[in-house]
């Protein structure tokens, strides 16, 4: 089997030691290998291990306590409505008709850009689903997502007819953090077509990384009409 990449050795430890969180090896408020412990058992070097840790602390997995040691930090979810909302329930709460179109569900090898947008090797499989979703008739969202199987198994047995990618999510890999990208931009065909959008009409893409138990759950890439659809938040200085 040959050896990881250089930039991907971080990667190798933080799976290192999600896997023992995982496996219950190691249970929350236990202490995790030190820096020395990780560069003799996995062969990496210290500034590869302590960035490792370091990630996993800032992704919430662990604790570290200095002058003392680094510990399995107890479980939290985390989610904010106006960060990560259930498309079914924003449309039902205008008092609109909810429904939904599955366009494709299938497994598949991660491209070079999946597999960085994942952390993971290029190869590695994914689930993949297309999904339209309309308001009262209307299509408002094209979603097209990948789902990492190791972090939220069970994904392609769902039924999307009866509940969303997100409810699917929040219960098999509770959401710990989000990370979004908007863009505006002129749509390729597939996507104008299923959005009903005239050939000069642009949309607006929100790409999102969704993370549980410090991994990559899914990748998402969320098509609305420009004309149809906007962002709006209330944000109070603290």
């Amino acid at each position: 089997m040959s050896s990881p990449q250089p930039s991907a050795r971080y990667l190798q430890v933080k799976h290192y030691v999600l896997d023992q969180v995982a496996a219950g090896t190691l249970r929350a408020g236990e202490r995790v290998p030190s820096e020395n412990d990780l560069v003799r058992e996995l062969r990496v070097s210290r500034m590869t291990a302590n960035r490792a840790l370091k990630e996993l602390a800032a992704d919430g997995v662990l604790v570290r306590v200095a002058g003392v040691g680094t510990f399995v930090a107890e479980p939290r979810v985390h989610a904010h409505p106006l960060e990560v909302r259930n498309i079914a329930d924003e449309i039902r709460s205008r008092g609109h008709e909810y429904r939904v179109r599955v366009g494709a569900l299938a497994s598949l090898l991660a491209s070079r850009e999946l597999a960085e947008r994942f952390e993971l090797k290029t190869g590695a499989p994914l689930d993949y689903s297309l999904l339209t979703h309309f308001e009262g008739g209307l299509p408002l969202q094209v979603e097209e997502r990948y789902v990492n199987p190791q972090v939220a198994p069970g994904y392609l047995r769902c039924d999307f007819t009866q509940t969303t990618p997100h409810e699917f999510l929040i219960k098999v890999a509770p959401l710990q953090r989000a990370e979004h990208t908007v863009r505006a931009l002129l749509p390729e065909r597939r996507i104008r077509r299923l959005l009903k959008l005239e050939a000069d009409e642009a949309c607006l893409l929100i790409m999102r990384r969704t993370f549980s138990r410090g991994r990559v759950a899914s990748v998402a890439d969320l098509y609305h009409p420009g004309s149809r659809y906007e962002l709006a938040a209330n944000i109070q200085p603290r």
